[in-house]
């Protein structure tokens, strides 16, 4: 690969983080949502007509730390819905200055999101926060949302940088691989 296209190590950094922490944390996430709900639903529910008291609050909670895993690497993967109808009556000049634009606005407004959730979690347990059942404290939750945004922002940051020096952004190819 040329030295104009090769991909800076804080970005080979930053995918490989990403891509360990969601095939691990998101995994066992995943693991344990499909596990609980197969023995709540069919085993405690159908067959004892006893369910678990609060399974629904562990499943909606661990629905929120798979949303926060999946939004910085959706980001990284070219996941995310991008609507380009204007872009081929652009010049391409003008389509990569619009992209850094665009890129610059999302990443101010990420970053204002994760400092609101921030705040939100420092706020969360005086103003008792807490699921129904089970009275879990949303704290936690609301920092990992938060840091998420604040690494969705970095990511947008990076994708800046790289649409300024060389007109394209390098994602990440599911497989691991850069485009």
């Amino acid at each position: 690969m040329p030295k104009s296209q090769e991909i800076p190590n804080v970005i080979v950094f930053l995918d490989r983080v990403l891509t360990w922490a969601s095939l691990v944390c998101g995994g066992a996430t995943l693991i344990f949502m499909t596990v609980f709900s197969v023995w709540n639903v069919l085993i405690m529910r159908k067959a004892f007509n006893a369910p678990i008291v609060g399974a629904e609050d562990l499943l909606i909670l661990s629905l929120v730390v798979i949303v926060a895993l999946s939004i910085p690497l959706g980001a990284r993967t070219g996941a995310h819905i991008e609507i380009e109808v204007l872009e081929t009556s652009m010049s391409a000049r003008f389509a990569k200055w619009s992209m850094i634009v665009v890129k610059v606005v999302c990443a101010v407004l990420l970053a204002v999101m994760a400092r609101q959730l921030w705040h939100a979690g420092l706020s969360a347990e005086r103003f008792g926060e807490t699921t129904q059942q089970l009275l879990i404290s949303y704290e936690p939750f609301y920092y990992l949302l938060s840091l998420s945004m604040a690494i969705y922002a970095v990511v947008l940051i990076l994708d800046i940088w790289q649409l300024i020096r060389s007109g394209k952004v390098a994602a990440l190819k599911i497989d691991g691989d850069m485009l």
